[in-house]
């Protein structure tokens, strides 16, 4: 009994790419809102937050990205989430 396991898909790197470059700016945009939402809370402390909340969104961006599909899903879902989080933040801001 031969068991046939599906063949390794082509677009991993994309999907590297993808998670790297766009979860990156993901995790920027999720900090400056983190920011931006809670003014009341002491400097240090939120800075700290801030600061630190960036690898674990990165990260995890990064390790879901494999999920997809496709790369150029990875792209479009990561980009809009991207354009979704900046403009927000560009809500608050204004």
């Amino acid at each position: 009994m031969s068991t046939k396991s599906p063949p390794i898909r082509r677009d991993w790197i994309s999907k590297t790419l993808a998670g790297a470059l766009l979860g990156f700016s993901l995790a920027l945009g999720c900090s400056g809102l983190f920011v931006r939402l809670n003014p009341e809370m002491a400097l240090s402390i939120k800075g700290q937050l801030a600061m630190w909340m960036v690898a674990p969104v990165w990260l995890g961006t990064l390790s879901c990205v494999y999920f997809f599909t496709s790369g150029l899903r990875a792209w479009l879902w990561l980009g809009g989430a991207n354009l979704l989080t900046f403009g927000a933040l560009r809500l608050i801001q204004s």
